[in-house]
Order: C-alpha cells, then structure tokens, then sequence
C-alpha cells in the first residue's frame, strides 16, 4: 500500500538577491551568483521549488588576520590579499569571496582608506567571482570607508555590510547610488531584524537589493537561537511577510574559529581528538545547521569545511522520488 506523504502549500515565496554584473550589465565579474526563490523549507524538493542552491563564501582578510594557528598553518602563506582570493577560487573552490577588512580598524592597523579601496580593486582584478566586502566594525571609520568602497567599485553589484540598526544610513545611501547590495544585520531578534528591513526599504533600496545577516551563533554557543531565527524568517517569508523574504547570509567562521573547543590544543584535552579537524568540524557542523534552517550564503574559512559543505549542499539538491 502506497503511503502518501503530507505536503505542507505556502502562499509565498523567498525573495531573490544576485550579487555581481558581468561584462554584458556594465561589470567585470566572470559569474554571477542569485541565491534564494525558494517555495518551501530547505531540502523539500517534495514540496516546492528550490531554483537556486546555496553557496559557499571564504573569507579573507586585507592583512594578516589573527586566527587560530591550526587554521593558518593550513592555509600557509597566502601573500597578499589578492593572492589569497585566487587561491580560495582556483585552489579551495570559493563560491564567491567574503572581504573583511579588518585592517582598517583605528585600534588595529589603521589603514588609510584609500589602501583599503587599492586592495579591493586589486581582488576584483585578480577573480571574476562575486565578492562581499564588510568594513572593521568601527562605525565612524567605517561609514567613510565603505562610501570609498562602494565608488570605486560602482556598477559591479557587489554585497556590502553591514548596515545595523544604529548605523544604516550612509551604507545604504551608498549602495543606492552605487549599484550595490547591502547586508542587513540584527542581533539574533526577528523583530529588530524586520524592522531594520523596513528602515533600509524605507530609503529606497529595493527588498531584492538586501541580504539578512541575522547573526550567527557556533554549535555549543547559542546555535539554537540563530538556527531559530532563520527559520522562523523563512516561514514568514513563505507566509508572505516581505519584510523577511530576503536570503540570508551567516558568518560560520568567525564564530566556529573562536569556540573553546577550536582553539583548545590536544595536549590539553587529548581525549577531544586533533585540534585543527575539532575546528573544521565546528565549522562544518555550524554551517550544515543553519543551511537546513534557511541560510543561502555560508561564510567559512577552512578550505576542508568548503569541501564537505560542497559535498553535502550536493546532496541535497538532489531532488527525491516523493
């Protein structure tokens, strides 16, 4: 006897966002990436459409970032910053490349802004594939800085972040007149999430021109509650709240990376097993977690954890026989 499977129909569905322009839209980018358009949760080819598969983001950084060894150690020297895009593209297999610019941070490095901007164009001219290019976290070096950014790059549709609540404004001015989409990060609360949607609409950047950073938590950490707000964005996206419809992007690897159990070397916990595997699992398993809860874009350092996510988005964008 033939068992019939329940399928759950939504009025709505996830809205699209495309990062980069190729040569044909007044860009440079080889590819271009769309994410999103799903009628249904991740996986249930059974019951809707799924058009886009998610994709994986390495990041990088413009100097010399301070990570875990483990992790540094395998990627070895990576030269300069373009260096290190080409080989997370040609090498690892990047999707597309997640810029930190990091070096910018009064408290750090204090890069000139105009060094910042050299070494984005110096990546843009070194891959073809989409990039996002977040600033250091401070907010008043950072409101100059990705202005500079988004100019000098102007008409490639990059993704750039992050517009907070408090500090959305200029970003997304920038954007709008640039040609640009934006990231749009809240602090693990749906509702502060929608509402910082709406602001950032409000200033007439299209829903279809921002990408939700709803705050990522590692395993072990508070995962739960990012996996709970993604999803709980996704239903409502596929419930028909457009405040909530936009992909959404989730930095695995700035969290994973800083866990305890990444950083804890085995001689000090010798039963918890090799150090630098503990961390790719931590990554890995964050990752896989929030993509079954809806995230679109991954963003991972390790290039082991960009192989076995690969393999395992594979798998699920197989359709079943339901």
């Amino acid at each position: 006897m033939a068992v019939e499977i329940l399928k759950d129909r939504y009025g709505s569905k996830v809205g699209t966002l495309t990062i980069g322009k190729g040569p044909a839209e007044g860009g440079t980018r080889t590819s271009v990436i769309t994410v999103g358009g799903e009628g249904t949760l991740p996986a249930y080819h059974f019951e809707g459409e799924l058009p886009h598969r998610p994709v994986i983001a390495m990041e990088i950084t413009d100097v010399a970032p301070n990570w875990n060894p483990a992790l540094l150690e395998t990627l070895g020297d990576v030269g300069s910053t373009a260096a290190w895009a080409k080989r997370c593209v040609e090498e690892f297999g990047a999707d597309m490349l997640y810029l930190s610019l990091i070096g910018a941070d009064p408290e750090g490095a204090d890069r000139p802004i105009s060094s910042c901007v050299e070494t984005v164009k110096e990546v843009l001219a070194e891959v073809g594939v989409p990039l996002a290019i977040v600033g250091c976290g401070d907010e008043e070096k950072d409101n100059e800085l990705m202005q500079a950014v988004a100019e000098a790059t102007a008409g490639e549709n990059l993704l750039l972040g992050v517009a907070e609540q408090e500090n959305y404004k200029t970003l997304t001015a920038a954007c709008i007149v640039h040609g640009h989409s934006i990231i749009a990060k809240s602090p693990i609360d749906i509702n502060m999430c929608k509402q910082l949607n709406i602001l950032i609409t409000e200033m007439n950047l299209p829903p279809e021109r921002i990408c939700i950073d709803p705050t990522t938590a590692a395993l072990g950490y508070g995962l739960e509650y990012s996996y709970s707000i993604i999803e709980r964005a996704r239903l409502g996206a596929l419930q028909g709240d457009k405040m909530l419809s936009m992909p959404m992007i989730a930095a695995v690897g700035h969290e994973a990376w800083r866990t305890k159990e990444a950083n804890a070397s085995a001689e000090e916990f010798p039963g918890w097993g090799m150090q630098e595997m503990r961390g790719v699992l931590w990554e890995a398993v964050t990752a896989a977690a929030l993509l079954q809860a809806g995230a679109h874009i991954l963003v991972v350092r390790h290039p082991r954890s960009v192989e076995l996510l690969r393999n395992h988005i594979d798998q699920l964008m197989v359709s079943n026989a339901y």
